[in-house]
Parts: structure tokens; sequence; C-alpha cells
């Protein structure tokens, strides 16, 4: 598949060509695999099979998936995270902090917050409830994310301290699997994006590194209103570092000095009809 096909398939998706452009080698090898196993000579036939067959799309739709991630990725944003917004979070919370990982993808970023909560937690007399929904497309990351099992490749971002405490050294240092405390109490479900929310009132939403990145602008703004229907007023959604919210996006004011980070404003809510929390 060359370039000019590997377009056409990403406008049919309504993908976007820079979102791909740097991974797009290996999501082209598993395509093109793809259509040597239904004996698709060009992308036309190909498209035919995804218009008309239901399960030809939905194996396409999952070879396209894209998980690249590691363990506290940018470094900031888990430092901002810990030091100034989950302390605000708690210190205002009644019952429970209710999270969603959009796109989990292997698990790193669901076990990063884990993390990070339990060190939080362990600095408090009384700390609330974590409800924490961890939902991706894909089964194959799904299955991967609930194994809590990394490559040391995942890990190369976390401090020796974090290391020796939340994990355990596998196959001589090539596998570390994660503490199983922590993968307790996550729902885990399959999801689609486009689906919405799982839930609604959610604290705090990670979407980092799939809608903003992979779909093109029309796409991202009409998934992104869905998605910020079940986050609750004054709660926190949490981007890639080289993600942008969409322009005319309104209602989210971005954090002074973590830039991925944006609260929710009331006033959104009112324009757009949601039910307020």
């Amino acid at each position: 598949m060359d370039d000019t096909e590997f377009k056409i398939l990403l406008d049919w998706w309504n993908y976007s060509w820079g979102g791909y452009r740097k991974v797009r080698r290996g999501v082209k090898k598993r395509i093109s695999r793809h259509m040597q196993d239904l004996n698709c000579l060009d992308i036309d036939a190909y498209l035919e099979l995804l218009n008309t067959r239901i399960s030809v799309k939905e194996e396409c739709e999952k070879r396209m998936t894209v998980s690249i991630s590691r363990f506290f990725r940018d470094k900031k944003l888990w430092q901002g995270l810990e030091q100034e917004i989950l302390p605000d979070l708690v210190g205002k919370a009644k019952d429970s902090i209710k999270v969603w990982s959009a796109g989990c993808a292997r698990g790193e970023e669901v076990d990063s917050f884990k993390i990070i909560w339990d060190r939080l937690k362990a600095t408090h007399k009384s700390f609330p409830k974590l409800e924490i929904t961890a939902t991706d497309m894909n089964p194959d990351y799904v299955e991967m994310a609930k194994s809590g099992r990394y490559s040391v490749s995942s890990l190369k971002e976390v401090p020796e301290d974090i290391r020796s405490t939340y994990f355990e050294k596998k196959k001589g240092g090539k596998r570390f699997d994660i503490k199983r405390s922590l993968k307790a109490e996550i729902n885990w479900q399959l999801k689609h994006l486009f689906d919405g929310p799982p839930d609604s009132g959610f604290h705090l939403i990670f979407l980092r590194n799939n809608l903003l990145t992979y779909y093109q602008k029309p796409l991202k703004k009409e998934v992104l209103i869905k998605i910020l229907a079940g986050l609750r007023i004054n709660g926190w959604l949490i981007i890639g570092s080289h993600e942008k919210i969409p322009g005319d996006t309104q209602g989210l004011s971005r954090h002074e000095t973590i830039p991925w980070a944006y609260k929710k404003k009331v006033q959104v809510l009112k324009q757009v009809g949601f039910k307020t929390l």
C-alpha cells in the first residue's frame, strides 16, 4: 500500500493524515496483510468490502488503532496532577473521585494514575474512594491493559523508587509486572469513543493521543462535545502534549501552568443544554 492509497483509506474513515504520518508504516503493513487475507488487489476493492461487510470494517478499524505509550508520558503533566490538580479535587470531594481513561490502550496511562493516587493516599488520613473506568475500542489492548505486564521500554521514565515499589521484575528484567493491588477496582470496558462517555459526573477525563490526534476536525468537535457531556462542572479534561482543542470549542479553561489540562466551565453546559452536576 502506497501513501496515495493510504490517504484514500484515511479519508474514508475521516482520519487525519497529520496524525498518522509518522506512524503510517506499521499501520500500512497491518492493512496490507488484511487486504491480502481478503484477496483485495487494490484499495477500491477493499473499500467495497468496508462498505458492505461489518466484520471487515471492524477488523480494519482495529488494525488502524495505534498504541504508542509509556508510564508517566509527559513528566510535567503527571507532576502537575500529583501536586496541584488531584490535591485540589481530593480536598473538595465528598465521597468519591470519578476518573475515565478514554482510550486506555495497553494500560500505561491508567496504571500511572493509580500509582500517583496511591502515593497521595499514603499522605492523607482520610481519602475519597476512587472510581476509575478504562475503555478502549480494541479488545486486544484491553486484555493487555488488564494483565499489567509491561516491557522495559514502557518504564523508561519511571524513577527507580517507584519502579521498585510498584513493579516486580520478570524474565531477567525484560518484563515488569505491576503490583496486583493497583489493578483492583478498575472498571474495564470495550467501548468506542464515538459512543460517548460510559457514565456521567467524571472529575477527570484522560483523552490523550487518540481522538484529537487521529481524526479530522469536524469529527473531533462532534465527539469531543459528547465526551465533555460526561465531565462535571469544574472537572478536568487532560489531552496529549502535541494535541490542541478545536479552536471553536467553547467552555474550557486552560490551566495556567499545565498546558494540557482544561477545566470545564459552567456556561458551556447552558449553551448546549447538557445536564449540570
